[in-house]
């Protein structure tokens, strides 16, 4: 069993002696990221697709700040009104370095952010702020839902340091239990699962993301799903027939990003003759054929799948799986998985604070299911929903099929 600060289920409706001990826990893995990155501040460069680790660090300390110490309705939860001015940061210049919405990923390489000794002097006096808080918040999920935002905010800002890593080449021999393990699996047969009705979505109770709720009942007609995500082994096979050459098994937009890239293999791969070559985190090393094929688009997966005759599963196949094929096989959790689903509002939505998380994403977004290697154990959660525009290839993404 998991220690309970790390504990997914427990953390959700976790009260402050729980909460206090899950935030150090984030914030020591946020410094022990950085540190890293130390060796390379200085002379990083502008990076597409990545923010600057400087402001990456700040940022978590500023989102803590903003929704708990500065929010003046912090007490009301999901009752705030998130447009009333805020308190002070204990940084004058806070809001222009972290705010998100004030720069995109490429101009917060233009910013002239503080040093690494201010960035982490900033973090501390934002966590102690928000302890001290906290240990006078009331017992109630209103009084703690800014709390458990903010924790689960860092948590998954730890797998934006593990993208950024392996993005800049960075080595992570010196760091031991950042990351978990990716070993091999033996082959399962796919699972079978008859047509049923089944609850998708988050029941209330405890901190839940607004693009989860709420559960609500879906039909789903029988279907077979792979019982683990498609192996280097199989993908190669798509490889070695030609598949990066043939525009039958590609979606038109697939195809548009596959020349445009000129890509020939999945990203980061240097062979796939004889074996599977990949960089991974600075290093080239020989991957094992029956782990997941990782570093995979949603085209890449999509057009696996056409060449394969199968398909990917639905968000609503997947989530069914996992939960009700857990006793029967359906391994999950080494790579995100693609589905065939379209990013969407469940029925009823509406956008919790802060409103920019998810809002933007509808209809332009695919979203990925499960958790990977990288991920930080409070946020491994079947119901989780992770979005991602099709052609994104840096997250630890992969996939699994099901019968066409």
């Amino acid at each position: 069993m998991p220690r309970p600060e790390l504990d997914p289920a427990r953390i959700r409706a976790a009260g402050r002696d729980l909460l206090s001990l899950a935030l150090i826990d984030a914030r020591n893995h946020s410094l022990r990221w950085v540190s890293l990155f130390e060796p390379l501040l200085a002379g990083l460069q502008a990076a597409i697709g990545i923010d600057p680790p400087l402001w990456l660090l700040g940022h978590v300390g500023w989102f803590q700040e903003y929704w708990v110490a500065r929010n003046v309705q912090r007490q009301r939860g999901l009752a705030c009104d998130p447009t009333l001015p805020r308190l002070a940061s204990v940084c004058a210049d806070a809001d222009a370095w972290y705010d998100p919405t004030l720069a995109t990923p490429l101009q917060r390489w233009q910013i002239a952010l503080p040093d690494l000794q201010s960035t982490k002097q900033y973090l501390a006096d934002t966590i102690d702020i928000t302890l001290d808080l906290l240990a006078s918040a009331d017992e109630n999920d209103a009084a703690l839902h800014f709390f458990r935002l903010v924790l689960l905010h860092e948590d998954l800002r730890r797998e934006s340091w593990a993208e950024m890593a392996q993005l800049l080449g960075v080595g992570l021999a010196d760091a031991p239990g950042l990351l978990a393990d990716v070993a091999s699996a033996a082959p399962r047969l796919p699972l079978l699962s008859p047509a049923s009705r089944v609850m998708i979505g988050a029941s209330p109770g405890g901190f839940v993301f607004d693009d989860q709720k709420w559960a609500h009942e879906v039909k789903l007609p029988e279907f077979e799903i792979d019982s683990q995500a498609v192996t280097w082994s199989q993908y190669a096979e798509f490889v070695e027939d030609g598949g990066y050459d043939d525009s039958r098994w590609w979606a038109s937009e697939g195809w548009t990003w596959l020349q445009r890239e000129a890509r020939r293999v999945p990203r980061f791969v240097d062979q796939m003759r004889g074996g599977v070559l990949q960089e991974r985190f600075g290093r080239l090393v020989r991957v094992p054929l029956a782990t997941p094929a990782l570093h995979v688009s949603w085209y890449e997966a999509d057009a696996w799948c056409r060449w394969a005759g199968r398909r990917l599963p639905t968000e609503v196949e997947w989530e069914a799986a996992a939960i009700g094929g857990a006793s029967r096989g359906f391994r999950w959790g080494e790579v995100w998985e693609w589905t065939a689903t379209t990013f969407r509002p469940y029925p009823g939505f509406s956008a919790d604070p802060p409103r920019q998380r998810a809002q933007h994403a509808f209809g332009s977004h695919k979203v990925l299911r499960g958790a990977s290697f990288a991920s930080a154990g409070r946020v491994r959660d079947p119901k989780f929903r992770r979005f991602e525009r099709p052609e994104r290839d840096a997250p630890f993404s992969g996939f699994r099929s099901c019968a066409a």
